[in-house]
């Protein structure tokens, strides 16, 4: 691999980091999705029929603020068994991260384009740019 690997990759246009940006967002969106139906409607019947586990009710009195909770996801059966799937909440850090990352890169390369265009645009007509003091 070059030296100017680095480059390349943050050369790339502010509109393919925003589209980055845009589909993490999408995907850390129906990933947050999949986490709260993950229990489906009826926790005690998913519980008990199709994961197999004991609901335990007083658990789950105890406890019920975590399942209304927007991160980190859990929904439980019993103190030992969670419906949200382990991948869940590391994907949501990580889509995140992601989006935050490539929204920041975007706009920064996006203001650099628009006061390179600027600058540009000054030298072209003649005008001299002027220095903040």
């Amino acid at each position: 691999m070059d030296g100017n690997a680095g480059a390349r990759f943050m050369g790339r246009k502010p509109v393919h980091w925003l589209a980055l940006c845009t589909l993490s967002g999408g995907a850390l969106f129906l990933t947050w999705l999949w986490g709260v139906w993950s229990g489906g409607l009826d926790v005690a019947e998913t519980c008990t029929l199709l994961k197999g586990q004991k609901y335990d009710d007083d658990y789950r009195r105890d406890h019920y603020r975590e399942p209304s909770q927007i991160f980190p996801l859990h929904n439980k059966c019993n103190a030992s068994y969670d419906l949200v799937p382990a991948w869940v909440n590391p994907t949501l850090v990580l889509l995140a991260l992601v989006a935050v990352g490539s929204l920041v890169i975007g706009v920064n390369l996006l203001i650099v384009s628009l006061a390179r265009t600027v600058a540009r645009h000054r030298g072209r007509s003649g005008e001299r740019p002027t220095s903040p003091r």
